[in-house]
């Protein structure tokens, strides 16, 4: 009962942020010459960014595969695509746990197919390890990107990430919070020791060394890929796709036809910060920070940057419940 309190509370949270960015993005839309600029959009641009989108889905699932293989040589391809599909339309309803999800479609499949083979399959554990090493690297190659693009292009966009980005992040990073973050390293370097030490003779030690082993065994996979120019190569095209959803979406806004490569790199680099804000599918938080970026680096209306946001935003948006529901119907049929 409580569990379920603290995730309505928790629910509850996202959606009020999400909709205080949304009307703090919307608040001052003139809605008349709002939807005049929607209808002049070119569409076909559009469409071109929805295809760039379900590309990008495909690649991370052909991506994961590569490390789930090792653990499990029967890893279909229509299932970790179906997966990674479920799992961004479950973010729509709360953030961040389609990550949970996707590694539990995995697994009940991987064990439905087991066990028609009597063996016992991914358990979730492992899927969940390979899950946490993928978006690491995601991670580490989002800010590899950032830093390579910003020693280029310091000049014209540098100042940008400083006093929007930079400075208001660290401003949050006071003394207090690195005192709890420490407090916070110590409990877990005390539990993990719990763990360690008393898994024979505990019960909940011995359920959490079986977690954490899990977890383990799924990050190491990644080592032992047979094909890890595979796993690069794809990861090398998931941000290809996601700087070409970027650069049609400017495409698709004729007044925004001044703006080339280096600024729809810069507008990728920017709506993938506001992506991780902890709101159910990314709203409001990305539409507000590339509607500021394009204000503040392009002196261009605050209003054109939320058209670009909406475009860019709300066509994915499309593609993943689209998508998402496609493949949980595929999922429901396939393990009837």
């Amino acid at each position: 009962m409580k569990k379920n309190i603290r995730n309505i509370l928790k629910y509850t949270l996202s959606l009020v942020l999400a909709a205080v960015l949304l009307w703090f993005c919307f608040r001052e839309v003139n809605w008349q010459e709002f939807l005049e600029s929607l209808k002049g959009c070119r569409w076909e641009w559009v469409m071109l960014s929805i295809l760039a989108g379900v590309l990008s889905n495909w690649f991370r699932a052909e991506r994961w595969r590569e490390i789930l293989l090792p653990i499990d040589g029967a890893t279909s391809r229509v299932t970790v695509f179906n997966a990674v599909n479920i799992g961004y339309l479950a973010n729509f309803v709360f953030p961040r746990i389609g990550e949970l999800v996707r590694c539990g479609v995995v697994s009940r499949d991987s064990a439905v197919q087991e066990r028609k083979r009597g063996g016992k399959g991914l358990g979730y554990e492992q899927v969940l390890g390979t899950v946490v090493t993928e978006r690491s690297i995601d991670l580490l190659m989002m800010f590899g990107i950032l830093v390579a693009f910003l020693c280029l292009k310091w000049n014209q966009f540098g100042a940008f990430f400083i006093d929007n980005i930079w400075l208001p992040a660290s401003g949050r990073l006071n003394l207090s919070l690195w005192w709890i973050a420490l407090i916070m390293l110590a409990a877990v370097g005390i539990c993990v020791a719990f763990v360690v030490f008393f898994r024979d003779r505990n019960v909940l030690a011995s359920k959490l060394w079986s977690l954490l082993k899990g977890v383990a065994d799924g990050l190491v996979s990644c080592f032992r890929m047979k094909n890890a120019w595979k796993f690069i190569l794809h990861s090398v095209l998931i941000w290809g796709m996601y700087f070409l959803m970027s650069y049609t979406s400017l495409r698709a806004v004729p007044l925004l036809d001044a703006l080339g490569l280096a600024d729809a790199m810069f507008l990728m680099l920017v709506g993938s910060l506001g992506w991780l804000v902890p709101v159910p599918g990314g709203f409001g938080a990305f539409h507000y920070v590339v509607a500021l970026a394009l204000s503040t680096v392009y002196s261009l209306p605050f209003e054109l940057g939320i058209i670009f946001a909406t475009i860019s935003h709300e066509s994915q948006s499309l593609m993943m419940a689209v998508t998402g529901l496609g493949s949980y119907a595929s999922e429901f049929i396939r393990n009837r």
